[in-house]
């Protein structure tokens, strides 16, 4: 029986790859306002790319529940001698990796590329980043933020933080301040879509599978429109999702932590032990008791909670859900003035 799985059997002569084309996935939501713009300025990029490398291209919008008329605006959106479109609806707001998974699943070409559809992801770079794949022969070619000096030290110290706890004891460290921004050769995209767990986090995903990966540093791009939709609880939120999801150091520190805590314990109990024998001292009373006591249950019920999270993976994996539901899929190529509707569909893609 093969444990493993084989994807050998896949173009990877990047000029045979080429050949297999380019799908771009954005996951929009409520981005009405600037849609039709961003729109705008892939058509130019893939006739670029169709000139310079012979890329045909298609692009798939996943509406992620969206509460604006990103829809409306999405479906009417033209295909063009150089751009496919796909639109594909879901049925309620799954979140941002449902969505990238939703992408993926649908994307007819070979290659996939990874991007937001607020303007802060240049499509300008995505020639930068074909260009690693076809010419060079990357697999992987990932975008990470050049610095984070506009943002504060609180939320600098906290992303150092938390790319310091996940990347804990793992063999394949998660590059800092790498973000959903990256391409996918054939072969790697087949190897993303062949990992079954329903707790995904595309940023540990994509760099665990391997192969030949490349970092491009930019600068992010102000949003065109509005503001974010990650606020601070969203963000901890996300990053709780990432760590138990995909590492298990949050449990390795638990453990440390409380080897720690029965060590101090244990000197603690010499020192009181010296104290009585040694100096004839009486054994500290009510304080030290109470402050050991509410140490030891806080700690315990830390541990708890993190065991908590695990389970409620664990939980979440055994009922084996839908990652999401699309209510709605329409195709619009190149080839044809109309589009192909493939219908209401009420079950997983």
């Amino acid at each position: 029986m093969m444990l493993g799985s084989d994807v050998s059997g896949l173009a990877t002569d990047p000029a045979t790859a080429a050949a297999q084309g380019l799908s771009i996935v954005v996951p929009v939501y409520n981005e009405a306002a600037g849609l039709t713009h961003f729109h705008e300025r892939l058509g130019v990029l893939a006739q670029t790319l169709k000139q310079r490398h012979g890329l045909a291209c298609e692009v798939v919008y996943v509406d992620d529940g969206s509460a604006d008329g990103t829809l409306a605006i999405a479906r009417a959106l033209p295909a063009t001698s150089s751009l496919d479109v796909q639109v594909v609806s879901l049925s309620r707001n799954f979140g941002k990796e449902a969505a990238l998974m939703a992408g993926l699943d649908h994307a007819s070409r070979g290659a996939v590329m990874f991007m937001d559809g607020d303007g802060q992801h240049p499509p300008e770079l995505v020639e930068q980043l074909v260009r690693h794949w076809i010419v060079e022969g990357y697999d992987v070619v990932y975008t990470a933020k050049a610095h984070r000096d506009n943002e504060s030290f609180l939320r600098r110290q906290a992303v150092r933080g938390f790319y310091a706890l996940i990347n804990w004891g793992a063999r394949q460290k998660i590059p800092e301040d790498a973000g959903d921004f990256r391409l996918l050769s054939p072969r790697a995209a087949a190897a993303l879509r062949l990992l079954p767990e329903r707790n995904r986090f595309f940023k540990g995903l994509a760099t665990w599978i391997g192969f030949r990966q490349l970092r491009v540093d930019y600068e992010p791009a102000a949003r065109a429109h509005g503001v974010t939709s990650f606020n601070p609880r969203q963000l901890i939120g996300l990053s709780i999702e990432g760590l138990t999801s995909f590492s298990v150091a949050p449990l390795r520190f638990a453990s440390m932590f409380g080897l720690l805590l029965a060590l101090g314990a244990f000197l603690f109990g010499l020192n009181i032990l010296w104290e009585t024998w040694m100096e004839g001292k009486s054994v500290p009373g009510y304080p030290s008791l109470m402050v050991g006591l509410m140490t030891i249950g806080g700690v315990q019920l830390l541990m708890i909670g993190i065991m908590g999270e695990y389970i409620g993976k664990i939980l979440s994996e055994l009922k084996a859900r839908p990652i999401y539901f699309v209510a709605e899929h329409s195709v619009k190529r190149s080839t044809t003035d109309a589009a192909v509707s493939v219908g209401d569909r009420t079950a997983a893609e």
